[in-house]
C-alpha cells in the first residue's frame, strides 16, 4: 500500500538562494541566460512550423477522407499521431514564464499534467501500432494480430483507453494534498511523488522504447518472404514513421534520464543544484522540440502529405 509523502520541503534551486560564493551567483545568472535564450527560439521557430506543419497534415488527411471516403489504416494512426502532437505544443507554452515557472494551485497544475502525459502517451504508443503494421505489411502473419491490425479503429481505442488509465494514476501519483495552495508549475510536476517519475519512466519510455528495438530487430534481422519488397525499399516506401521512431527514441530518452535523476534527488531529500534545474529545463525544451519536429517528418516524408 502507497502511503502519502510530505513533498512540502521540496523547492527550485533557483528559488532557493542561498549563494555563499560569487562563482555560484554568475553560474545562476548563466543557467537562466541559457533557459530564457532556448525558450526564446523554441516559441519563435519550432512552435509556429510545428502548429503549421500540423494544421496541414490535418487539412490533407481530411481533405483526402472527403474525396476518397476512405481512410488508410497508416494514415489513420498517423493522425492520431499528429492531434497528439499538436496538444502537446499547446500545452508546452507553459515554457513561456522561463526562467521562471508558470504559478497555479497544485489542482490546476495537477489537470495540466494529466492532458500533457495523456498525449505524450498516446503519440508514444500510437507510433509502437504504426511500427508494427509496416512490420506485419513486410512479414504477414497467419494470425489473430493480423486481424486487429487491419481494425485501426480499435487500435486507436484500446491506445486512447491505455494512456487514459495510466494518466489518470499518474495524477494520483502527483499527491493528494494541498490542492488549493498555489505552486510552481511544470507539467510534470515538481512536487510529485518519486512513484510518479519511476512510472512515467516505466510505461512512458522503457516499455515503448523495448518495443521499438524489438520491432527494428525484427525488421533487420529476420528474412523477408520472397515476394516481399528489399528491406531499403521497405524503409524507403514509409521514411516518416521510421525517421520519428529515432527522433522520439533520442529525445525521450535524454528527458527521461534526466526525470529519473529528479527522483535520485527526491529520495536523497536534495533539491540539486541550478545546473540540474537547467539541465531538466533543456531536457523539457527538447522534448517539446521532438513534437514540433515529428509533425515537419510526417509532412515531408509521408507520401499522401507530400
Amino acid at each position: 500500500r502507497m502511503t502519502s509523502h510530505n513533498m512540502t520541503w521540496i523547492s527550485y534551486p533557483s528559488k532557493n538562494l542561498a549563494f555563499i560564493s560569487p562563482e555560484e551567483i554568475e553560474a545562476f545568472i548563466a543557467s537562466q541566460n541559457i533557459i530564457s535564450r532556448l525558450m526564446h527560439g523554441y516559441i519563435a521557430f519550432f512552435v509556429p512550423t510545428g502548429l503549421i506543419a500540423g494544421i496541414c497534415i490535418l487539412i490533407i488527411f481530411i481533405k483526402n477522407y472527403l474525396q476518397y471516403k476512405v481512410i488508410e489504416n497508416l494514415d489513420l494512426l498517423l493522425l492520431h499521431f499528429t492531434i497528439s502532437n499538436i496538444i502537446m505544443i499547446f500545452l508546452s507554452f507553459t515554457v513561456i514564464t522561463r526562467p521562471d515557472y508558470l504559478k497555479a494551485t497544485h489542482l490546476a497544475c495537477n489537470v495540466l499534467s494529466f492532458f500533457f502525459n495523456f498525449s505524450y502517451l498516446n503519440s508514444q504508443y500510437v507510433l509502437i501500432l504504426t511500427l508494427l503494421i509496416l512490420l506485419l505489411k513486410r512479414f504477414p502473419p497467419r494470425t489473430t494480430l493480423s486481424t486487429i491490425t487491419r481494425r485501426p479503429i480499435l487500435c486507436v481505442g484500446f491506445v486512447l483507453t491505455y494512456a487514459f488509465c495510466l494518466s489518470l494514476i499518474e495524477a494520483v501519483l502527483v499527491g493528494t494534498d494541498n490542492y488549493h495552495l498555489e505552486t510552481y508549475c511544470q507539467l510534470d510536476p515538481l512536487f510529485a511523488w518519486p512513484e510518479y517519475e519511476i512510472i512515467k519512466f516505466t510505461f512512458g519510455f522503457g516499455i515503448p522504447a523495448f518495443l521499438q528495438i524489438l520491432c527494428f530487430t525484427v525488421l533487420f534481422t529476420k528474412e523477408a518472404p520472397a515476394e516481399a519488397p528489399a528491406l531499403q525499399q521497405h524503409i524507403c516506401t514509409h521514411p516518416a514513421a521510421h525517421i520519428i521512431s529515432v527522433t522520439i527514441f533520442i529525445c525521450r530518452l535524454f528527458y527521461n534520464v534526466m526525470i529519473l535523476f529528479r527522483t535520485t534527488f527526491k529520495l536523497q531529500k536534495s533539491i540539486g543544484t541550478p545546473k540540474n534545474e537547467l539541465v531538466m529545463n533543456i531536457a523539457e525544451i527538447v522534448l517539446f522540440c521532438e513534437s514540433c519536429a515529428s509533425l515537419v517528418f510526417i509532412l515531408c516524408f509521408h507520401k499522401p502529405c507530400k
